[in-house]
């Protein structure tokens, strides 16, 4: 069997824990803005830290999904990738442009829209990049026949985002620009389907990797599978809507949305639940890392489909949006979601590497701090959108700053937990990082030794 890791996905999945702990530690500075208004001003302003902050969590997410997908679209066409140096290349270009748009944030050097604020020169590099990845994925899998779920997932994700990604850049265009309804349509417009395609990555590799443990491809097969992966592109196209419903666009477009919003969460959580039943003790324990990390965002999608739900709803969405619920729904996705998920997938690949051993009880504690702390960050965030959502729509307000006060104590406790949340992460990404540092060494040193073996026969032959 092919190996899935090599040096270049090992390279994918160390530059995006690096960019979760970037991330991450963005994330707390920010958090600390609420509590202590303008203490890093000198240093670091939030128009600063909140893209530093929100960059590095989408680019972690990319990356690992990158990753995970090269990774296990050789472990299941049991080939290597068909074109190595087009990984390599990308790589490079996501590492290059990642880095220099983290910079250029310092330097207070932006230029684009919400969540891509960076100058539009470097949408060139990350588009390339991507066209990249579309080119490997698609020529290293040999055959379309007979495939399973996560196969047409990783193929539809990889154009998918390509097209919304164009999508979103298209405000370069004065028609656009120009008209502040149509930028704003097609911006939020083109963000909601960003997700929807990296989603597809994710969800598509959980398919995989679930089939990996359980050894049995049943489910990748079934028609709920297929069901989820229907209502998953068809949620891409149309679930964004309810971020519009206070812009002046066609009706349909809202109703549409309202109608379909977060439906492939609902089958999603019914395979996971279906798999995870199924699944013998034996099993569990061979990739327990892997399996709990999945579990928890079992839970999550419980949590987070109830919240969508309710921001679907457009008598509930005018109290939310524009508010810390929006925040509080982002990070149970990302975090919640797409993060355990990730996580997931890191340990699967590190499921048979000596070096975790060390840092199993390191890994167990971080664990069970995430569980803990992510509810009650959660909660805190919803609770002070609410306050403020009523706030909004009091006819006769109190002042912005008598608001900001009230919401005091729910930023208290969301710093803190945000606090603790991050000392779990940390407590399982530093062991994740040294695991695939110690594998990436093991490939070199493997490499060196299959060098001199053939040098040594090389001479042995010349000399006979």
């Amino acid at each position: 069997m092919v190996q899935s890791r090599n040096k270049t996905i090992l390279s994918f999945f160390i530059l995006a824990l690096c960019l979760l702990a970037s991330g991450l530690t963005f994330g707390l500075l920010g958090a600390l803005e609420y509590v202590f208004p303008g203490f890093s001003k000198s240093f670091l302003s939030f128009e600063k830290i909140r893209p530093l902050h929100v960059s590095s969590v989408v680019f972690w997410i990319l990356t690992a999904a990158m990753g995970a997908v090269l990774a296990y679209v050789q472990e299941h066409s049991k080939k290597e990738l068909r074109f190595p140096i087009l990984v390599t290349i990308q790589f490079w270009l996501f590492t290059l442009s990642f880095t220099a748009i983290l910079i250029s944030y310092i330097f207070g050097i932006f230029g684009g829209r919400e969540y891509w604020e960076f100058h539009p020169i470097f949408s060139i590099p990350i588009a390339l990049g991507w066209i990249l990845f579309l080119i490997t994925i698609f020529s290293s899998i040999r055959s379309y026949r007979n495939q399973p779920v996560y196969v047409w997932m990783w193929l539809v994700g990889v154009v998918f985002f390509l097209f919304t990604y164009i999508e979103s850049n298209l405000w370069w265009l004065p028609w656009f620009r120009n008209e502040i309804v149509h930028d704003m349509t097609i911006q939020w417009k083109s963000y909601g389907s960003l997700v929807g395609a990296w989603n597809m990555l994710i969800y598509g590799t959980s398919f995989y990797v679930m089939d990996k443990i359980s050894g049995d491809s049943k489910y990748s097969h079934s028609a709920l599978a297929f069901w989820i992966f229907y209502l998953g592109l068809f949620n891409g196209m149309f679930n964004w809507g309810h971020h519009i419903y206070t812009l002046p666009t066609h009706a349909y477009v809202k109703h549409i949305a309202y109608v379909v919003s977060m439906t492939e969460l609902i089958l999603f959580a019914r395979i996971i639940y279906l798999w995870k039943s199924a699944l013998s003790t034996a099993k569990k324990h061979l990739h327990i890392l892997s399996y709990k990390f999945i579990m928890a965002a079992d839970v999550w999608v419980f949590i987070t489909l109830g919240l969508a739900i309710a921001m679907s709803i457009p008598a509930l969405n005018i109290y939310m949006h524009g508010t810390h619920v929006i925040v509080g729904h982002t990070m149970g996705a990302t975090i919640g979601i797409n993060s355990m998920l990730l996580l997931s997938f890191v340990f699967d690949q590190l499921v048979e590497n000596q070096k975790l051993e060390t840092y199993k009880k390191l890994i167990s504690r971080g664990y069970i701090m995430i569980q803990i702390s992510l509810p009650i960050f959660f909660l805190s965030l919803i609770s002070a959108g609410f306050v403020k959502g009523f706030w909004q729509l009091q006819e006769v307000q109190s002042t912005y700053g008598s608001m900001i006060q009230t919401l005091q104590p729910y930023c208290i406790v969301f710093a803190l937990s945000g606090a603790s949340l991050i000392v779990g992460f940390f407590m399982v990404i530093y062991p994740a990082v040294r695991a695939f540092i110690y594998s990436f060494s093991e490939i070199k040193t493997t490499e060196t030794k299959s060098s001199n073996f053939h040098s040594s026969e090389i001479k042995f032959t010349d000399k006979y």
